[in-house]
């Protein structure tokens, strides 16, 4: 488990961050959202993963409380609307509030329109678009109550321009709206809302590809200025900076945790540079 940001030169220990909060995660049993649970636990957060599959939102919880935390696993499917009503009623009667909530649940299915069928459409947009609605609106107003609360939508980089997987990406697209009209909404009413949009990020779904296509992750950082791939943790301290109050006036906005690959087309450039015919023996 990721220990709290040290503060250099002081001896005590450094304030955390999220001491005395409540964060619940969606897709917290695995990958990113595993991450934001335990980086969250270390700065003081009681954590709450919520995954469809039962036992690996346990597993999270058994991670955050071996290293000291505090964690409460939760069963939902966060694209149907009874099980997403019942898990903020499970969260609210177990924590009384929730001060942040990050939307990480995600599915990625189907690549080219003309390849896959409308239930695969429908199947990236209930997971990755309807769940940020129905999750936000089931916690979203005690939040609004106690005038204070913070809600990180995990976006991704696909939603910011054309890379393929088009169900996928348009869900994404959507996400970053819905997260700037939430924003402006509710802003003078004490609570922030931020997306985050991760470029590649070494999960275990990044990890099959990788078993079956073994170069595949040596092609993919020579599109990354920060030549290596991104983890887990990378895009939890992005979410940490805005479920805490080092983003106390931050709302609306979009950060790409992607090594600097929406900056520009740098492995383009980099094949489209002329270089010195002595060096390359031209």
């Amino acid at each position: 488990m990721p220990a709290p940001l040290a503060d250099p030169g002081q001896g005590e220990r450094p304030a955390l961050r999220l001491e005395g909060r409540t964060a619940l995660v969606t897709g917290g049993g695995s990958g990113i959202g595993r991450a934001i649970c335990e980086v969250f636990a270390a700065e003081g957060a009681a954590v709450i993963p919520v995954d469809v599959r039962g036992e690996r939102a346990r597993e999270t919880a058994q991670l955050v409380g071996d290293a000291g935390g505090r964690a409460t696993p939760l069963t939902a499917d966060v694209s149907d609307e009874e099980s997403v009503d019942s898990m903020a009623a499970a969260a609210l009667e177990s924590h009384e509030r929730i001060d942040i909530l990050v939307n990480n649940a995600a599915v990625c299915e189907g690549d080219d329109i003309l390849e896959f069928d409308g239930d695969v459409w429908d199947l990236n947009l209930r997971v990755d678009l309807k769940s940020v609605y129905l999750c936000s609106r089931a916690l979203l107003p005690r939040m609004l109550d106690r005038g204070r609360g913070a809600i990180v939508n995990v976006s991704s980089v696909n939603g910011l321009t054309g890379l393929g997987e088009e169900a996928y990406s348009a869900a994404k697209a959507g996400m970053i709206s819905l997260t700037c009209n939430m924003a402006i909404r509710y802003g003078d009413r004490g609570v922030r809302v931020n997306a985050l949009c991760p470029g590649t990020i070494v999960t275990p779904i990044w990890m099959e590809q990788q078993e079956k296509d073994p170069g595949l992750f040596e092609r993919l950082v020579k599109w990354y200025p920060i030549p290596r791939l991104g983890t887990p943790e990378d895009v939890a301290r992005a979410a940490l900076f805005f479920a805490s109050d080092d983003a106390a006036w931050v709302t609306g906005q979009t950060l790409c945790v992607d090594g600097g690959l929406m900056a520009g087309l740098y492995g383009m450039a980099r094949e489209l540079t002329v270089k010195d015919p002595d060096q390359t023996g031209g």
